[in-house]
């Protein structure tokens, strides 16, 4: 029985085909460990944007590492464009990108010390200035790549706080975005060798550099530190400073009972654009990230006369910092303040259903959010082809399809927030004197206006107002 099984193990077409099955398992391990490049990066389609210009674009080669556990090859591709699109708005031009499939990423150098080494000759090749990970690195994993490569290593979250820092105009929100920078930066400083040291003190320095050579017992990190702190808690203190001025312009809008109309979504989305053919204003409209950074209030009359107000908010994006979600608070206290919601989404994008998916998450952080009521608006359809259209018409029923550009579908989506705004609480039915022609004019703009009847005594006005104007109604009516 054992010379049997001997035979067996020993036969020449069991060997080989062990041998064979061996190779296979090992290519197909070498295959999948291999860095991948993501196809349409570092393409450059016109140069001539960049040939003149006197200051060449820093070049940038993209990381990333995604494990099969967390995520599909597609999906990490995809987050790669992403981050391209993201170095594209920071101002850089895109040389390459990289992914590579591992388990988790690696401690010291996020990629790997073998896989590390071919990056810095990818780099070397490129000519590229900066490598960009497409993650949140840790400050030991970013030193550990940048040691390996010779060049400088930031990730996403420095690259959208980039992006913000050049966007934001009004003095609000450059404190918010200065704050998010700090706060970001506190943790990850560094020095470079001992120049920077101050801590020798009494006996511990006169072996070495003696007189003169005694510091004040702190290092110039910790000195960096605690300015960063300092300054940390004077931004806090003026961005609560600020609130009082916000406050004051919510009030008012509640004051005369103005409804609001918050417009979230993603980065690009075309929350501004919507925003202009609702309200037919002539907001900025830009085809970038995070074009729009602070919010703009724009008004919109109803079908029936009543005013109201659409507030564009700033875009979110997948694995927004921390750091920002806090830094922007008071701009989404606008959201929780709102009346409904309108989510515009793009239509266009591979994957619309994921970033429906980070706008929630970043929605749900928000007191209050979760009971407005909400629409949703797949914007874009000019660009999209009819079976994307009947797909997401089908995955989402409810959804408006709509396109800002050639305004399909915007009636429509615009009769229906109109009809959920909510209808003034205070029933009134009142003669006005003739010389209130101001206060019926209010009544017409911030209330539901039933029925007016000119007579000879004066105007007799039926119609469903606040409390607030309810009272100067009954101020000023005719006994």
């Amino acid at each position: 029985m054992l010379a049997e099984s001997s035979e067996v193990l020993l036969d020449e077409g069991n060997g080989a085909g062990w041998a064979e099955r061996h190779d296979e398992a090992w290519e197909e391990r070498e295959s999948r460990n291999q860095l991948k490049h993501v196809a349409g990066l570092g393409e450059l389609k016109d140069v001539t944007e960049v040939e003149y210009r006197k200051v060449r674009l820093e070049r940038v080669v993209l990381v990333g590492v995604w494990s099969s556990a967390k995520t599909t090859q597609a999906k990490a591709e995809e987050s790669l464009r992403e981050l391209a699109a993201l170095a594209e708005t920071a101002g850089a031009e895109v040389c390459d990108g990289l992914l590579q499939h591992r388990l988790k990423p690696d401690a010291a150098t996020y990629v790997g010390s073998g896989k590390a080494r071919e990056i810095a000759d990818i780099v070397a090749r490129e000519e590229a200035d900066t490598i960009v990970v497409d993650d949140d690195l840790p400050p030991s994993q970013r030193r550990g790549l940048e040691d390996a490569a010779k060049v400088k290593v930031v990730d996403r979250t420095a690259v959208i706080l980039d992006i913000f820092a050049q966007h934001a105009t009004s003095r609000e929100g450059k404190a918010q975005v200065e704050l998010a920078q700090l706060e970001y930066m506190l943790p990850r400083l560094r020095g470079w060798g001992g120049s920077l040291s101050r801590q020798a003190g009494g006996r511990a320095a006169g072996a070495d550099g003696g007189i003169g050579s005694r510091g004040p017992g702190e290092t110039k990190i910790e000195m960096d530190r605690r300015v960063i702190r300092t300054r940390i808690a004077r931004l806090k203190r003026q961005i609560r400073e600020m609130a009082p001025a916000r406050e004051v312009k919510r009030g008012s809008r509640r004051r005369y009972g103005l409804p609001t109309i918050a417009v979230v979504g993603y980065t690009n989305a075309g929350k501004s654009s919507l925003t202009n053919r609702l309200t037919g204003s002539t907001e900025l409209v830009e085809n970038a990230l995070f074009a729009t950074l602070d919010t703009a209030v724009r008004r919109a009359k109803a079908r029936d006369g009543r005013l109201y107000a659409y507030v564009d908010t700033v875009g979110f994006v997948r694995r927004l910092p921390t750091q920002l979600v806090e830094a922007f608070k008071s701009t989404l206290e606008e959201v929780a303040e709102a009346d409904v919601i309108l989510h515009v989404v793009d239509g266009s994008h591979p994957d619309p259903f994921s970033q429906i998916d980070a706008v929630n998450e970043v929605l749900s952080g928000i007191d209050g959010a979760e009971s407005i009521p909400r629409v949703i608006a797949f914007n874009k359809a000019d660009m999209c082809d009819e079976a994307t259209l009947e797909r997401l018409a089908a995955l989402e029923p409810d959804a408006h399809i709509v396109s800002a550009f050639d305004g399909r579908g915007v009636d429509a989506l615009r009769d229906a927030v109109e009809s959920l705004l909510p209808v003034p609480n205070v029933h009134v039915d009142a003669l006005l004197p003739y010389t209130a022609g101001a206060l019926l004019s209010q009544v017409r703009e911030y209330g539901h206006v039933g029925s007016v009847e000119w007579r000879d005594d004066g105007v007799r006005v039926v119609a469903d107002v606040d409390a607030h104007l309810a009272a100067r109604i009954v101020a000023v009516a005719v006994d």
